[in-house]
């Protein structure tokens, strides 16, 4: 009987080992989701710095991006180089889409991203012309979400 008894405890005693083994298993896993968001969040913070810096400090960048945007006239090699400029723009946008679907950003940090794409897509006069050339390269759901904030439809034939 005694070795009946000290094996249900032993076994109890198990059980509650494992227990606290997945509780800690859990606990970690949500740590480490939490320090992948902040480590993502971080790297795209990062790209978008740089490519802000970049354009500070190249003034011949800086001012290409400006005349594209305001609709001024720009040589055939200036033209080339924007269209550069916007596709890694929109594909570091594409990657904060793809992040936050995987909720890796929350809804207000992901809300100020889609009100400075708002903004910075409605002032931009080259927007229509690029964003029709390379919408078809980018997954459907940001297309969905960056057609949502322009204010007209535009793409018709494409």
């Amino acid at each position: 009987m005694d070795s009946e008894r000290i094996n249900r405890w032993l076994t109890l005693g198990a059980n509650l080992g494992v227990l606290i083994g997945i509780i800690l298993l859990v606990v970690e896993l949500a740590q480490n989701r939490e320090m992948m968001r902040a480590q993502i969040r971080n790297d795209i913070s990062q790209q978008l710095t740089s490519r802000i810096s970049m354009m500070a400090n190249n003034p011949q960048t800086a001012s290409l991006k400006r005349r594209a945007e305001a609709g001024e006239e720009l040589s055939a090699d200036e033209e080339y180089q924007y269209f550069l400029l916007f596709v890694a723009t929109f594909r570091d946008w594409e990657n904060i889409h793809y992040q936050y679907r995987h909720e890796m950003f929350d809804e207000s940090e992901f809300d100020a991203e889609r009100s400075t794409w708002k903004f910075l897509i409605n002032r931009n006069q080259a927007f229509e012309r690029n964003w029709c050339l390379t919408r078809r390269n980018y997954s459907s759901m940001f297309v969905a979400e960056i057609e949502g904030l322009i204010h007209k439809e535009i793409c018709k034939s494409t």
